[in-house]
């Protein structure tokens, strides 16, 4: 059985060889009138399939890579769309298929590969918010994981050291939450990362350009900080 892991192609954060980013001047909100169509649909959609934000990217990332790539953004809406619906049994795969039109491929219409994450956690009903473990100005660096489902943590800061900026407060934890294995609320925080420290040798070392990003507290582990020297005492001589 193939499992969808977060190592995938969506994954394209601190990823080359996809050109510039071009900015469009005067960029409308929407390029066609089936994109509006389907950021409406899409709301009816995960109401239907009472699907949470966290599971709905993760049925963005479990499109096809080749799929994934040739798609334009409302198109991998509707890719996750149409899985969501048949996954909780809205509608079935084959009355997808006899709405599509003759041209499109059978193969990619609500055909994701298995679904798996993190175990179910054990909720804690009434209890306080969870303290937080870090503090701004703490240095932490971003756990190693390469977990299968659902996360946020980003491939290219894994590993990497950077310093807490700001709290944001308590939010559900998306792992667990895209796979209904518990919300495991904790603190959010915004991270900053040093260019030479994401980048290496093509980073200046002394650029004072900085990356921000928002992770959650499983992801970060503690950096001690080192201890100042004690000062030497000096007794003077008696005389």
């Amino acid at each position: 059985m193939i499992i969808a892991a977060m190592n995938g192609v969506h994954d394209m954060g601190g990823m080359d060889g996809f050109g510039p980013v071009v900015p469009e001047q005067n960029e409308p909100v929407f390029h066609a009138d089936w994109e509006r169509r389907m950021y409406a649909l899409l709301v009816v959609a995960r109401r239907a399939a009472q699907a949470n934000p966290d599971e709905f990217r993760h049925a963005i990332e479990r499109i096809p890579p080749a799929r994934y790539l040739a798609s334009s953004y409302y198109e991998r809406w509707l890719a996750a769309a149409e899985t969501l619906l048949v996954e909780h049994g809205v509608v079935t795969r084959e009355e997808l298929l006899a709405k599509q039109n003759a041209s499109i491929d059978p193969a990619w219409i609500a055909n994701a590969v298995a679904n798996r994450g993190l175990a179910p956690v054990k909720e804690k009903s009434g209890s306080k918010p969870p303290r937080a473990r870090f503090s701004k100005g703490n240095r932490v660096r971003a756990r190693n994981l390469n977990p299968v489902g659902h996360t946020r943590l980003p491939r290219y800061i894994r590993g990497k050291a950077g310093v807490i900026a700001r709290d944001w407060g308590v939010f559900v934890f998306p792992d667990t939450n895209a796979h209904h294995a518990g919300t495991k609320p904790q603190h959010c925080y915004s991270v900053s990362f040093a260019a030479h420290e994401l980048w290496g040798k093509s980073a200046k070392a002394n650029s004072r350009d900085r990356v921000f990003i928002d992770l959650w507290e499983d992801y970060l582990d503690p950096i001690a900080s080192t201890p100042k020297p004690r000062m030497k005492t000096r007794v003077p001589k008696r005389k």
